[in-house]
Formats: structure tokens, sequence, C-alpha cells
């Protein structure tokens, strides 16, 4: 695949995931689809922090560990 058709095929697939949130969210109206999307992704930040901070601690462990 060219380089063109992928960024294309990126462009129209994030376009029709945003439209498909979209219809999601827009037909819920007691707003209990928004309040679970936003505590999945208040979850997946979390997560992904907590992810983060050990990745930080193994680097800085093995730089300490090179240095001695």
């Amino acid at each position: 695949m060219k380089k063109e058709t992928k960024i294309i095929a990126g462009v129209l697939a994030g376009a029709a995931l945003g439209a498909a949130v979209a219809l999601i969210l827009s037909s819920d109206k007691s707003g209990d689809m928004k309040d679970k999307v936003a505590d999945w992704f208040c979850d997946l930040i979390d997560s992904s922090k907590d992810t983060l901070a050990d990745v930080t601690d193994r680097v800085k462990d093995t730089i300490a560990k090179v240095r001695v």
C-alpha cells in the first residue's frame, strides 16, 4: 500500500469512528452513555499513568545499574 493510501484510509477510519461515537452519544437522552464513556476514558488515563510510571521506574533502575 502506498503512503498516501494509508493516510486516506486512516482519515476515513477516524471519520467513521468519530461519526459512530457522535451518534451513540447524541442518541442517549439520559446521559448514561456519556457517563460510561467518561468513566472509561478516566480509567484509561489512570491506567496509562500507572503504566508510564512503571516504565519510568524501570528505565531509571536500568540507567542506575549501567552507571555503576
